[in-house]
């Protein structure tokens, strides 16, 4: 299904016609994202921008990523900052053509955060514990936690994430909108795929067009609507759906 290259950080768990399913793949530093990861996502984005699937990203068993790699951020300089490493793929990744899944089981931590952040939705088992330390370590959450993170969760509780280093379990997660729904750890993944089961049976174009409106600015408003329902109007999926709606109705 995948034009992957060969992939040293990251595991394809599942590759099928409607889903593509990446692991993060560095247990030995508990998934720690270093550049090579950043490029594998890169790739796996190509992928999918290529051919629009619903990504299902997930990490090992109790930690979905611990952070970006602390040994190689601690030699990165001003260039290496405003070159964006680590922002511009999130960015990416939640630019996807269709819906994201980020599955946590464990720690998600600093960019491992900000990774769940950028995803469309996020499912969680319940020892999953999200938060951004990176305050503590003399940097900022330069990944996307400063304003995503305020758009999920409000700016009372971002602050306390942010600026108070709280870290919050799958129950606290939950409550605060962040996390969708939370599960054993041996029931997370068939949840995440539960979930993708439910996209898939949307009109896909419907899904993309949808998607882009939702992360449209209030200004692009109504006109990427209307344009979007004009072409969808003249669309064979819509008669077909529509057709099979009224006909299951008539029964």
């Amino acid at each position: 299904m995948t034009e992957l290259p060969e992939l040293s950080t990251l595991r394809v768990v599942d590759d099928r016609a409607d889903r593509l399913h990446i692991a993060l793949n560095r247990p030995e530093v508990r998934n720690a994202i270093d550049l090579t990861m950043v490029t594998e996502m890169h790739a796996v984005c190509a992928d999918l921008e290529r051919s629009p699937r619903i990504l299902i990203v997930s990490g090992g068993d109790g930690v979905f990523a611990s952070g970006a790699d602390i040994a190689q951020l601690r030699e990165r300089r001003r260039d290496d900052a405003l070159a964006g490493i680590n922002s511009r793929i999130m960015v990416r990744i939640a630019a996807l053509p269709l819906p994201v899944i980020a599955a946590i089981d464990g720690w998600a931590l600093g960019g491992g955060a900000e990774l769940a952040y950028a995803a469309d939705f996020r499912v969680a088992s319940s020892r999953a514990k999200i938060g951004n330390p990176e305050t503590s370590l003399g940097i900022v959450a330069a990944a996307g936690a400063t304003w995503r993170l305020v758009e999920l969760v409000g700016e009372p509780l971002a602050k306390e994430i942010l600026l108070a280093g709280r870290v919050l379990d799958a129950s606290e997660a939950l409550a605060a909108r962040l996390v969708s729904s939370v599960h054993e750890p041996a029931e997370l993944l068939a949840a995440a795929d539960a979930l993708a089961d439910r996209i898939a049976k949307q009109d896909p174009l419907a899904l993309r067009f949808t998607k882009s409106m939702i992360h449209a600015p209030r200004t692009a408003h109504p006109a990427i609507d209307e344009q979007a329902q004009a072409v969808l109007f003249e669309s064979d999926a819509k008669f077909e759906r529509m057709t099979a709606f009224l006909e299951r109705k008539t029964r």
